[in-house]
């Protein structure tokens, strides 16, 4: 929906003849890789594998007419020397549209193209990326619900068997944006008699679909390590942190990309496969609302920096604004004068009460003053608001 708009910049030195100027914007989603194939004892071939998502195509011109491909000197126009730009202006579909991303087999890519069009000459091209994102608000309620995970391991060799090793990880949301610290409550017990070693780590995995087939990749994003425990030691992370850095947003509903994020907590057992919890994660581009959330826990809105409340209280209140810049002396002689439509109300109301609202009616407030000079007095036992 946002208006994508710029300029083309035409510099000639001499006078120029020109049969078309034209806008090309695109955007798509393109997924390419190969797989080496064995068809036999002696041969092998390469298979293919492509797919391609268009978002949007579309072009304008901005001087001349729809055909180029004959050299016609009908229908010319004539550019001078010096320096000329042309504006254009394009609106993005209203569907959605993936986040620009560069992958190991696949691409999401924007860009807009010029090409400039004379007689007996190439085409002149010039083309410029631009990039769009796929909103995801991490304060949607799926995404603030806490991971949570547990497992336990024994050892065995041969006819031995040691204790087990367990391990039980937490964290407070699901959704998380670029620079923030993942805050990780773990619980490591190691009953083995093998030293360990606890461990965290953020993966990206990238998956690329094309004609039924999927590649992926994973890579490593962050990670942490935390202290080697003995035989019948015991560690706690409370809530030990882990920043995310700079990464692309998770990418969900394109059909043949996605980009997911998890975060592993292990332990690291020498000679043995490891210990692992995964976590879900969604990295998105709307951060956590500075107020924080009914589902995270209280040392998640702790961890936010509260120097807000700083910001937005001064330390001394404002005192209003006097009588006489609210009311000018003109509106208040004009306000004295007869209402007439309310005089069948004013006759209605007895003589004493209408002197009395008469009296007050149009005098100014009282003067402002930031100690009450006429406190309450209690005068009965009962009990005050707390909240006032």
């Amino acid at each position: 929906g946002d208006t994508v708009s710029g300029r083309v910049s035409l510099e000639v030195t001499g006078e120029i003849r020109v049969k078309s100027l034209k806008i090309y914007a695109r955007g798509h989603a393109k997924v390419r890789w190969t797989e080496s194939r064995n068809a036999g004892s002696n041969t092998a071939y390469t298979q293919n594998y492509t797919e391609e998502v268009e978002y949007f195509n579309h072009k304008d011109i901005l001087i001349g007419h729809e055909r180029d491909d004959d050299n016609s000197e009908e229908g010319l126009h004539t550019i001078h020397s010096g320096r000329h730009e042309y504006a254009f202006s394009f609106e993005l579909p209203q569907t959605p549209l993936a986040t620009s991303f560069e992958g190991r087999h696949g691409s999401v890519r924007y860009w807009v193209k010029a090409e400039l069009h004379r007689p007996w000459f190439l085409p002149v091209k010039l083309k410029k990326e631009f990039t769009v994102f796929e909103h995801i608000d991490i304060n949607t309620p799926s995404l603030l619900s806490p991971q949570a995970g547990t497992k336990e391991k024994t050892l065995c060799c041969w006819f031995c068997t040691s204790g087990p090793i367990s391990l039980s990880a937490k964290i407070e949301r699901k959704g998380y944006t670029p620079g923030e610290s993942i805050q990780i409550f773990a619980e490591i017990e190691n009953c083995s008699s093998r030293m360990v070693v606890p461990k965290a780590t953020i993966y990206q995995t990238q998956a690329f679909y094309a004609k039924g087939k999927m590649k992926e990749v994973r890579q490593l994003v962050a990670n942490l390590r935390g202290e080697s425990l003995s035989s019948g030691k015991t560690e706690t992370w409370n809530g030990k942190q882990l920043k995310i850095p700079p990464v692309s947003p998770s990418i969900l509903d394109c059909s043949i990309i996605r980009v997911e994020y998890s975060l592993m907590v292990y332990v690291d057992i020498p000679g043995a496969m490891d210990l692992f919890l995964n976590l879900p994660l969604v990295i998105g581009t709307i951060p956590l609302h500075p107020f924080g959330s009914r589902t995270s826990s209280v040392s998640s809105q702790g961890s936010m920096n509260m120097n807000w409340l700083g910001l937005t209280l001064p330390e001394r209140p404002e005192a209003p604004p006097s009588y006489a810049e609210v009311v000018t002396e003109e509106q208040r002689q004009s306000s004295l004068a007869p209402l007439g439509a309310c005089d069948d109300f004013e006759r209605a109301l007895p003589g004493p009460l209408f002197a009395y609202i008469q009296e007050f009616r149009f005098l100014p407030p009282p003067l402002y003053s930031e100690i009450d000079p006429n406190p309450d007095q209690p005068t009965d036992d009962r009990p005050s608001c707390p909240s006032r």
